[in-house]
């Protein structure tokens, strides 16, 4: 259902609404789709400048003394995403997932590099969500043959990743979307996984990980072929039994080691700074620092061995290879 956002009974239906979530103790508001929010003849209804922004400033004021931040959830080029950061709005990072997926199919991590350090640091991270890995946010950023080729590789390279999935099948005709769970995307491979986990904890911003994701959880055919909807490949419904045995794998053991480490580590504050290198064919080192604190990932995209470094000191040795 669509809603005329310039209606004096639409603004305060918002209103109301904003508020009550306010009142309930929601602390961070997602604008879901919020490119369509408006709708104007003679244009593409996506993103219409200026009243998208006249209705993000709205929501802004509404909000302002609840102290609440407001995240507007966009897939598109990279750029209307900058755009929003420019104007000091928190954003998600949806290009993450694809150049992290191209430096570890390939070994070689200069897209990525350019991506971290030009990329804002008010912004929610990503590797997977409840829909599938966007293709669309990382044009530009990936040249047209390295996104193609990107693609084609999570179908040769991922677990049970196929195109009909993306098909209408599926019930999916999304060409900017390849459904699929992030682990089953890079083969089920725990040491590649991890290392993805690694690189997304060091990207500028506030990491989130997806439930599917937190558990390391492959494709889910079943559920697919039952529903026959293409993203339910990547939501699994957990039990409590299963849940208790996710916790006793290896990897998931170690991604929450990695939480850990980045929930208390000083040197990954908001306001910190990030250097990012290719000291030799293969490798990626990235520094986040703040006032006297730093710490820095040393990778190898092609073995996928890391280890993570303080002071010099090794305080996270990736230890899953051979598992």
């Amino acid at each position: 259902m669509d809603l005329n956002v310039q209606s004096p009974v639409v603004k305060e239906f918002i209103k109301n609404t904003l508020i009550n979530m306010c009142k309930k103790g929601a602390s961070i508001i997602r604008l879901d789709a919020f490119a369509y929010a408006v709708k104007k003849a003679d244009t593409s209804c996506f993103f219409v400048e200026p009243d998208i922004w006249n209705l993000l400033h709205e929501i802004e004021d509404i909000l302002e003394e609840y102290q609440v931040i407001i995240l507007p959830e966009i897939h598109e080029h990279y750029s209307i995403q900058m755009k929003i950061a420019k104007q000091g709005f928190w954003i998600y990072d949806f290009a993450l997932p694809v150049l992290v997926l191209n430096a570890l199919y390939n070994g070689e991590g200069k897209y990525l590099k350019h991506w971290l350090e030009m990329s804002p640091k008010k912004q929610f991270t990503t590797l997977d969500t409840h829909d599938g890995i966007g293709i669309v946010d990382v044009k530009d950023l990936l040249p047209d043959e390295e996104v193609e080729k990107t693609k084609e590789q999570m179908f040769v390279k991922g677990a049970n990743v196929k195109k009909i999935y993306n098909t209408e099948a599926y019930n999916n005709l999304d060409i900017y979307q390849v459904n699929t769970t992030y682990y089953s995307a890079l083969g089920n491979n725990d040491a590649a996984y991890l290392l993805a986990r690694a690189i997304q904890f060091f990207a500028p911003g506030v990491p989130q990980v997806y439930y599917v994701g937190m558990m390391a959880g492959e494709n889910d055919i079943e559920l697919m072929e039952k529903t026959k909807n293409g993203r339910d490949i990547n939501r699994h419904y957990f039990s409590m039994e299963e849940i208790e045995e996710q916790q006793k794998r290896k990897v998931v053991k170690e991604l929450k080691r990695l939480m850990e480490l980045r929930n208390t580590e000083s040197a990954f504050a908001l306001e910190g700074e990030i250097e990012v290198k290719i000291p030799r064919e293969h490798s990626l080192e990235i520094t986040r620092s703040y006032g006297n604190e730093s710490i820095a990932l040393k990778a190898d995209l092609q073995t996928f061995d890391f280890c993570i470094v303080k002071e010099e000191n090794v305080i996270y040795q990736n230890n899953l290879l051979g598992d």
